[in-house]
């Protein structure tokens, strides 16, 4: 304890800082960032899972199984947990983000954090240098020596608190970061970078999709030829820039990029026949990044079976008795339509001059018949029966996700729904709710599309709505949404509506 606070505690002969201890030193431990929204659940003991974490623009900070980590929230730096990882930064990413990411073991507002003077958080803005600064570096690695020599008497070696690889002279440590098998990040950032973009062009753009919106290009064919284990930022790369990486690119004639509308580039021209492009060779995925993702990643998604169903009302329970259901009965609607028949066949109800008739008898009449219709409509056309019968009924659906049992569930089914909102500024927004009645986690979707869009991302409780969450993108993202929905996760077209609201080729 200091000044009533706790700042150091003590787990299996290891001694771990407390959140009030990161809040004066905020770049102690490795920090990863995740919703507001997944605070509670922390809190409420559960452990940090890869969809939650959100990516920023400079990558995920560089950890390895075991290292402790700190997790804080978007938008600010202040520390709120802190864990151990699961796996290593490469396993994360060749997991897709999927999987538990951190074993929570220390929250903000736990039963440790209540024994001091229950503070909330600081505001700590986010870093505006690169993270990779020499300097910064080197005041994380003395501070990194500096907490690894808390541990209790014989324990110094058992655990290292922050990268277990990491020696006691800063310097060598720094030198380490800044250049991998003798080769300096930078340089090996712009072959992944020219690598990337090659690959896209090669097998995944088509004339067809052109023109093509830059940010498009890096969103939904780059960062998807990346391969396993390893992350394109563009930001540790010479270009810095996306814009100023595709002017050398159009420099070399292998693209031609206009501003089709002010401030949104698109890429108007490839030439396929391009030395670069045609000697380029796919490289084949490594057996090694294969195992890595066959064995950390969790089951792929898939979309659920969904079937429209009809109940059975009050004042309909007469015409379905004798089938054997009673009110409330959910039922498919070939089954209501062969229900109908075998009763007007078995009262004797199809007409005899006109078999495409059925007659109403008084059951019939009180089934489907308005009061003005009553004693005036005493025949109707098979069609129009069945119809009315189906429109009378209550509507339910069922949900069936693989490998689980049926879920019924009374109403309307609600289509993932796509908005876009206007900001302040002008500025627009894509909103998108209705994502958990499908099976999707509005966190993990988030987590992808900031990573297909390079856009920020927040999710928030859905106005209007118990329980459920929407995700809000920045700028209208309806183009990477769609292949999201249908592409990966496969979900039929009719089950989502607004995807008309994309933006043409050109305009932002």
């Amino acid at each position: 304890m200091s000044g009533g606070n706790p700042i150091l505690f003590e787990l299996e002969k290891n001694l771990y800082p407390t959140v009030y201890t990161l809040w004066s030193y905020p770049d102690l431990l490795p920090a990863f960032t995740t919703w507001p929204l997944v605070l509670d659940k922390l809190v409420g003991g559960a452990d940090l899972m890869l969809p939650g974490v959100v990516v920023p623009p400079t990558g995920l900070p560089e950890v390895q199984q075991g290292d402790l980590c700190a997790i804080a929230l978007v938008g600010n730096r202040a520390p709120v947990a802190i864990g151990v990882a699961a796996m290593s930064t490469a396993q994360m990413l060749a997991s897709g983000l999927k999987g538990k990411g951190f074993s929570v073991l220390h929250t903000y507002q736990d039963h440790l954090w209540k024994s001091g003077d229950k503070s909330s958080p600081p505001a700590i803005a986010p870093l505006a240098v690169n993270p990779t600064d020499s300097n910064e570096e080197k005041v994380d690695l003395s501070l990194q020596g500096n907490l690894s020599c808390l541990t209790l008497e014989g324990e110094e070696e058992n655990r290292k608190v922050h990268h277990p690889e990491a020696s006691e002279d800063t310097s060598s440590g720094a030198q380490s970061q800044d250049c991998v098998d003798g080769k300096p990040l930078q340089e090996q950032m712009d072959e992944l970078l020219h690598q990337c973009f090659l690959h896209a062009l090669k097998s995944r753009v088509k004339k067809a999709d052109l023109p093509l919106l830059t940010s498009t290009l890096l969103g939904s064919h780059m960062f998807s030829c990346c391969p396993k284990g390893q992350q394109l930022d563009i930001k540790k790369s010479s270009y810095k820039k996306l814009s100023k990486f595709l002017q050398h690119m159009q420099q070399e004639q292998i693209v031609q990029i206009k501003e089709l509308s002010k401030g949104v580039e698109s890429i108007v021209a490839v030439d396929w026949r391009h030395p670069r492009i045609t000697s380029f060779v796919i490289p084949e995925p490594s057996l090694t990044s294969q195992t890595v993702q066959e064995g950390s990643r969790e089951q792929p998604y898939h979309p659920p079976d969904i079937k429209s169903l009809y109940c059975v009302p009050a004042n309909m329970t007469q015409l379905f008795q004798e089938s054997g259901h009673k009110k409330g009965n959910a039922l498919e609607g070939s089954e209501v339509r062969r229900i109908i028949i075998d009763y007007a066949k078995k009262n004797n109800l199809v007409d005899a001059d006109n078999r495409n008739l059925v007659k109403l008898d008084p059951i019939l009449c009180d089934c489907i018949l308005e009061k003005n219709e009553q004693h005036v409509v005493m025949k109707l056309p098979w069609d129009c029966l069945l119809t009315r019968c189906l429109q009378n009924m209550q509507p339910a659906y069922q949900v069936t996700f693989p490998g689980q049992e049926p879920i019924l569930k009374k109403g309307k089914l609600c289509p993932i729904d796509i908005t876009l909102a206007q900001k302040a500024c002008n500025k627009k927004v894509t909103v998108v709710r209705n994502l958990e009645t499908y099976g999707l986690d509005p966190c993990s979707v988030a987590a992808a599309l900031q990573l297909r869009c390079q856009a920020s991302t927040i999710v928030s409780p859905a106005p209007g709505a118990k329980d459920s969450l929407q995700v809000q993108i920045q700028g209208n993202q309806i183009h990477h949404l769609g292949q999201l929905l249908l592409e990966e996760y496969r979900l039929p077209g009719k089950y989502i509506q607004g995807l008309e609201k994309a933006p043409k080729p050109g305009k932002k």
